[in-house]
């Protein structure tokens, strides 16, 4: 059984008798059985009983079970009800669309609607720009996905897919202000995810191309790319690179190597993996050994495949042929985005003295972060349990803040690598260390430090 945790949480509506022991009982009753009380609330009260909403997290589904036999167990209590508080928040779907001006009376709706609307119709169809400027086009996006790499779910499909893609809309709007919408398609063949995102462009400032399988996500990145005239971005490819050269840039500080001269492990080729070894490339890093499920990736192997045949060419100069284990040995740096528990503790502790660990598998790390953090000087994780979460979220809305603000449509390097290093400085010298070495997802001000970044480099191109 895992620990308690946030996504299993649960409200248990118990009848209970009257007593001014009784919400210790059902707080103790909890955690006999494992979980973690949040909240006790009394919602009615009698001179014979109470009805009290105990809210808890669980581990899973069963273990919620058994909490609720334990208070079930209690001498006179009875539990009514139990409410899975995450399907709650999740009841008719996290968005809504709200109007940004007053309809109040005719005048209004004169200005709005028919007639005036179509002044502003003919200025743009006169001229396509001023879509960006008198449209929902200036500030909005679209999260665009086909459910075919869905968190560590896989190949879900569109509707299940749709929950993940409202929290993202949720997370632009919260952090950075821009407005985004959920496209899930009911397709998963290339061409035709391009042609409707393609035909759907002209409402969007922007597309967000989220859990996507590779290696489909490259060529549709890229084509969307060549074939629009808006950004397009890839957040697990690009997302994730920023955010983990901005904790490794950290990470270095505190155990005093540099980039250039680091020994770096990178296990994972797919969406991620590329995308973080370019930029650590274009960062200066200039020894890298990809390490994909047959081990290294090198010079001599029949790829059929132009990401794996670029990075045979452009990393692991010395032709090492080995598995990721051996590849572990004098490492200086180990970044994960692969697969749960692929490294034991031994491998960690054959890395170099004053070894950084980046175990980014969700929801289970490639090794244990306790484990790891036995020999390793700076350990990070995925996770929000533990310290240094490295979460694109810290990357995304502001990014996007500035691809608006700047009105550009190609994305380059020196964006991506502005954007890191905006993340990385907000972590002051003072605030440094091991365990923080990444800005809390929650700091206000991280959107804003990035977005004037990507602006910054924009004009500077």
């Amino acid at each position: 059984m895992g620990n308690p945790s946030p996504g299993y949480s649960l409200t248990l509506r118990v009848e209970t008798p009257a007593s001014i022991t009784v919400t210790s009982e059902l707080a103790a009753a909890v955690g006999a059985a494992g979980g973690s009380v949040t909240a006790l609330d009394v919602v009615e009260s009698t001179h014979v009983g109470m009805v009290v909403d105990v809210s808890c997290n669980t581990s899973d589904a069963e273990h919620g079970e058994r909490i609720r036999s334990s208070l079930d167990g209690l001498e006179g209590v009875e539990v009514r009800k139990v409410s899975d508080r995450t399907f709650l928040m999740h009841l008719g779907g996290k968005l809504e669309v709200n109007p940004k001006v007053a309809l109040r009376n005719r005048d209004d709706l004169s200005r709005a609607y028919t007639p005036g609307v179509a002044r502003v119709c003919q200025a743009i169809a006169a001229n396509k720009d001023d879509a960006r400027r008198l449209t929902v086009k200036r500030n909005t996006i679209a999260v665009v996905t086909d459910g075919s790499a869905v968190l560590g779910l896989g190949n879900i499909g569109p509707e299940a897919a749709l929950p993940v893609m409202e929290g993202k809309a949720a997370l632009f709007k919260q952090f950075a202000g821009v407005d985004a919408w959920p496209v899930c398609l009911d397709t998963q063949d290339i061409e035709e995810i391009i042609q409707v995102v393609k035909a759907i462009a002209p409402v969007y400032g922007g597309v967000n191309l989220e859990d996507i399988a590779a290696p489909r996500c490259f060529e549709i990145e890229r084509r969307l790319r060549d074939e629009l005239d808006i950004p397009v971005f890839h957040d697990d490819q690009h997302g994730t690179a920023i955010v983990t050269l901005a904790a490794l840039k950290n990470a270095l500080k505190v155990v005093g190597k540099k980039i250039e001269d680091v020994h770096i492990v990178v296990s994972g080729v797919g969406a991620a993996g590329h995308a973080i070894i370019q930029l650590l490339i274009a960062s200066g890093a200039r020894n890298i050994v990809a390490c994909g499920r047959q081990g290294a990736v090198h010079q001599g192997q029949d790829h059929t495949d132009p990401h794996r045949i670029w990075l045979a060419e452009n990393t692991n100069q010395d032709n090492f042929d080995g598995t990721l284990h051996e590849a572990m040995t004098g490492a200086d740096v180990f970044i994960g985005v692969s697969a749960p528990n692929v490294l034991e503790e031994q491998h960690i502790e054959a890395m170099a003295d004053d070894a950084i660990v980046f175990a980014m598998a969700n929801p289970d790390p490639e090794v244990d972060p306790i484990a790891a953090g036995r020999h390793a000087a700076v350990v990070a994780t995925g996770r929000s349990d533990f310290p240094n979460q490295i979460n694109n979220v810290l990357a995304f809305p502001g990014f996007f803040r500035g691809l608006l603000d700047a009105h550009v449509s190609d994305i380059t390097d020196p964006m991506l690598v502005a954007a890191a290093e905006a993340i990385a400085n907000r972590v002051s010298d003072e605030e440094l260390h091991p365990g923080f070495i990444i800005p809390s997802v929650f700091d206000p001000r991280v959107a804003g430090d990035v977005a004037a970044a990507v602006v910054n480099a924009a004009q500077s191109n």
